[in-house]
């Protein structure tokens, strides 16, 4: 059977199977950290055989490497959402900024895994390479609403590619923060205290 999107059932089964198995993986790392987790940790978390685990991939560091992949295309998508909603630029980059922050913050165990296990000197660089593609993603994103608020006026005629990679670097680097555990600003303050910046940095 071929769906509209040109897909077959079978197609659309292995996605949601493998999506349901990257879930299970990121709630045991986050729990019991890379070194500990197991492939059977994941495949009892997932509610299936070992064997299932894999079929869809061929080590704990590749899972480990999608269900990064998984959360930050998510995040990425959440952020393209906050850019097309209605209302200001101030309103998206506000929105841009909540969404990445509130993110980290909801998954910081798991990062914190990457930070202490891929982010070190002569560690497999997959991870870094696939956070790299995604922060130019990010920052396309961002881009696009400092655009929008050109045209209408309220931001300043600046290198708005620069601007947007300066925002990202920014957010990331307070996000970065709260997963390690060095800032203890409530989530809410933060965000403010972030968009007050740089509306002040950018604004007409």
């Amino acid at each position: 059977m071929i769906t509209p999107t040109g897909r077959t059932k079978q197609d659309v089964l292995s996605e949601f199977r493998k999506s349901e198995l990257l879930s299970a993986a990121r709630s045991v790392f986050a729990r019991r950290g890379f070194h500990e987790a197991t492939i059977d940790d994941i495949a009892r978390e997932a509610g299936v055989a070992k064997g299932t685990v894999y079929l869809y991939f061929d080590s704990k560091q590749q899972i480990y490497l999608e269900a990064l992949r998984f959360g930050i295309e998510s995040l990425v998508a959440e952020m393209r959402m906050k850019a097309t909603a209605s209302g200001t630029c101030a309103d998206k980059l506000r929105g841009l900024v909540a969404a990445k922050i509130e993110f980290f913050d909801a998954h910081r165990d798991f990062f914190q895994i990457f930070q202490s296990e891929f982010g070190q000197p002569g560690c497999d660089t997959s991870g870094l390479s696939l956070c790299k593609d995604l922060y130019f993603e990010q920052a396309k994103v961002i881009e696009k609403v400092l655009q929008e608020g050109v045209r209408e006026g309220s931001v300043r005629k600046l290198n708005l590619r620069k601007t947007a990679f300066a925002i990202a670097d920014l957010t990331r680097g307070i996000a970065i923060q709260r997963v390690l555990g060095w800032s203890k600003t409530r989530l809410a303050d933060e965000i403010d205290f972030i968009f007050g910046l740089l509306w002040k940095g950018i604004a007409s």
